[in-house]
């Protein structure tokens, strides 16, 4: 909400500020009231009519006229507030406008932004009196500031409104940063606790979704975020965007990834022993000697159209349950999958030598030499002519026989 600052037309004392919302007509009525007139328009500082509430700015000081034309009588009593000790103080910071030049982005904001709500910060002290620190300026007159503009941003909104807001895309480490620079403690304390709270806990108890979630959204999406080696047991990330996040070593037994988006994900050496991973889109995913016993994969894509691989080599797929996985292009090397469940799989151009493709068979279960079952399965022509030295293959069920 904005703020303005009114005075009767043609004086510069006993101002008030009030809240700005509503019409023009909301304005004149809170005027009358605060201002003690019939008040009927509105001019800025220069002299200029406003008719439309939309053209009034935060922190603007205006005056207000029960009909009668501008009078600028309260310019001439403070024609150079710095330099006229009579001038009052606020009325000196509220109506001089000025830009800063920040690492090569102009800001235009107010003496009274800089100085009212932290006093005791360098910003307060830099700019409370004209020329006092010799501030530097550039050759349009704005104030030079070498520091990080991206950072200064939410530093100068909440000198503005008293409000933390970070955009996506900047870290609250940097923003940290230059609020201990300027001085500006409470928005420092305030960096600080959310900094902490987005932080994974210390312990190896499992992290909750809602704190993984918390840690996602305090996350730049360019930033890459590294989970290795914590604890996810049994935590429920489903239908979560995980994309190029590093679990590596990370213990996500159980957990229930669901649909989840682990696109270029890095699972190498991950525990993913007897988790749910049905309908995820596992394009690109690296699950280096991973440990996937029991996991079940169901309706799983590995196929990039990118052609980035996924790469599963001397991953434990003991008893894993991948029916229906888009597989192509897949690389199983010296991958274990004894007794899991390929129904409906497509392995088409995949890699297997060395995997250990052994299934135990059922009493009604009807076996079939390899080369049989390949083309109900849509391996590649090359995977016909695979012999027992690539593929340690005794008994091999994909479902009943047609």
């Amino acid at each position: 909400m904005k703020r303005v600052t009114l005075f009767v037309n043609g004086t510069s004392s006993n101002g008030k500020v009030v809240a700005l919302y509503g019409s023009l007509t909301d304005l004149l009525s809170v005027a009358s009231s605060k201002l003690g007139i019939r008040a009927s328009s509105v001019y800025n500082g220069t002299g200029g009519l406003i008719d439309d509430i939309t053209l009034i700015r935060d922190d603007d000081v205006l005056y207000v006229s029960e009909g009668d034309s501008f009078d600028d009588a309260s310019k001439t009593k403070c024609a150079d507030p710095q330099d006229d000790p009579g001038c009052p103080d606020w009325f000196q910071t509220h109506t001089d406008w000025l830009t800063l030049n920040v690492g090569g982005y102009c800001f235009t904001t107010t003496r009274s932004t800089l100085v009212s709500k932290e006093p005791a910060s360098m910003l307060a002290h830099m700019f409370r009196n004209k020329d006092v620190w010799g501030n530097k300026q550039d050759s349009q007159g704005a104030y030079l500031i070498d520091r990080s503009p991206g950072y200064f941003e939410p530093i100068l909104n909440y000198l503005r409104h008293g409000q933390l807001i970070i955009n996506d895309g900047i870290n609250p480490l940097g923003v940290l940063e230059e609020a201990r620079f300027f001085g500006i403690e409470q928005l420092a304390e305030q960096l600080e606790n959310l900094i902490k709270s987005s932080q994974p806990a210390d312990d190896h108890s499992p992290l909750t979704r809602k704190e993984f979630v918390r840690f996602l959204l305090a996350t730049p999406t360019k930033s890459e975020l590294r989970c290795q080696g914590l604890n996810f047991s049994g935590a429920d990330l489903s239908r979560l965007d995980l994309r190029y996040i590093n679990f590596k070593m990370a213990n996500l037994r159980a957990a229930n990834l669901t649909h989840a988006n682990l696109s270029g994900a890095n699972l190498e050496r991950a525990d993913l022993s007897s988790a749910c991973l049905d309908g995820a889109n596992l394009q690109g995913v690296k699950m280096l000697c991973s440990n996937a016993e029991g996991a079940s994969l169901r309706g799983c894509n590995f196929e990039d159209p990118a052609g980035v691989k996924a790469n599963m080599e001397g991953a434990n797929l003991k008893g894993v349950d991948m029916e229906g996985s888009q597989m192509t292009g897949i690389n199983l090397r010296v991958a274990t999958l004894k007794n899991a469940k390929l129904k409906n799989c497509n392995l088409r151009g995949a890699t297997l030598a060395g995997t250990d493709l052994e299934v135990n068979t059922h009493t009604h279960t009807h076996t079939k030499h390899l080369s049989n079952i390949a083309p109900s399965l849509s391996f590649s022509p090359s995977l016909r002519t695979v012999t027992c030295l690539d593929v340690i293959y005794r008994k091999l069920t994909f479902g009943a026989p047609t």
